[in-house]
């Protein structure tokens, strides 16, 4: 299993809508935000997925990736 950490500038509910948005994705194990921050970390199946395709996918439906 692999993780990658991103931070965004979404928090609360916003961040709630990313955590739900990943957990869709083939290969994401887990997903924990910190509302404080916006701190996202991810854990997935980097077999299924990669790091990269996560990021680049968040860009893509506007979720702000940092």
């Amino acid at each position: 299993m692999a993780e990658v950490t991103i931070f965004t500038d979404k928090t609360g509910s916003g961040l709630q809508q990313i955590e739900q948005f990943l957990m869709q994705m083939d290969g994401i194990e887990r997903v924990l935000a910190d509302t404080d921050d916006g701190e996202v970390r991810i854990e997935f199946d980097e077999e299924k997925i990669s790091g990269k395709r996560i990021v680049g996918t968040l860009q893509e439906y506007d979720f702000n990736a940092i």
